[in-house]
């Protein structure tokens, strides 16, 4: 294939302008707050797997809780329906039965008070807890909110970088001739490099020196003709172009 050397220059400014798409692809893709960011996943659901498993021991003991007040509640009825017997009675054995009973619930009122005062620590304890894991969850949410803002913002640069290299690709592809666009994309797609520059004999797209045999061969060709280097398959731009 024969092609302007000007024209094949330009395949330099496509192979830039397709490199500048993928690159800004993988950054959409793979953001530089990525890392961060699943580093900090396992961290903000622990903390909150960990108020969860806290606020639930709270749930319980709020229901025990509950529970030993009623019984409170019951014993002291009991103990008020006894005061009154005692009161009404004339028996002294029955006096004496009640008497008893009462000293026993007076002693079941007593432990269950113990009981009450004790739960309601473990519940302070437990709150104060939560309001630690609070803010250690705030934290880490935060430093999540931030990271994911700056995320944003940085998918929404790359995004406009890739728009601009498409745009600028369409229009630098529409001037050059359409079969040595094709043989460029074709290059590219088959080999991920669709044109590279010859620097001293060594070709960019594959980072080798040709062979003599090779250097010679592309040396001998016409400065039109279009050549292919025989490492990456890229359409070889001549360091020697240089025509007007």
């Amino acid at each position: 294939m024969k092609a302007d050397p000007r024209d094949q220059l330009e395949l330099l400014r496509l192979q830039d302008l397709d490199t500048a798409i993928v690159k800004a692809t993988r950054s959409i893709a793979n953001p530089p707050q990525a890392k961060a960011l699943a580093e900090l996943a396992p961290i903000v659901a622990e903390v909150r797997s960990r108020r969860l498993g806290v606020t639930g021991e709270v749930e319980d003991a709020r229901i025990e809780l509950k529970r030993i007040e009623s019984d409170v509640t019951v014993v002291e009825a009991r103990m008020a329906r006894d005061t009154e017997r005692v009161q009404q009675t004339a028996s002294v054995k029955d006096v004496a039965a009640l008497e008893a009973e009462l000293g026993a619930l007076r002693k079941r009122r007593g432990d269950l008070e113990d009981i009450e005062l004790a739960i309601m620590q473990r519940i302070e304890d437990l709150e104060s807890t939560i309001t630690d894991i609070d803010a250690e969850g705030a934290d880490a949410e935060a430093e999540v909110a931030t990271l994911e803002a700056e995320r944003d913002e940085a998918v929404a640069a790359f995004e406009r970088t890739r728009s601009d290299a498409i745009a600028d690709r369409a229009a630098v592809a529409s001037a050059l001739p359409t079969e040595l666009v094709a043989l460029y994309q074709k290059q590219h797609d088959r080999y991920g490099v669709g044109a590279a520059r010859l620097v001293g004999g060594v070709s960019l797209g594959s980072n080798m020196k040709l062979s003599p045999s090779d250097l010679a061969i592309v040396h001998a060709a016409a400065a039109d003709e279009v050549v292919l280097c025989p490492e990456s398959g890229a359409v070889l731009i001549r360091d020697d172009n240089s025509w007007a």
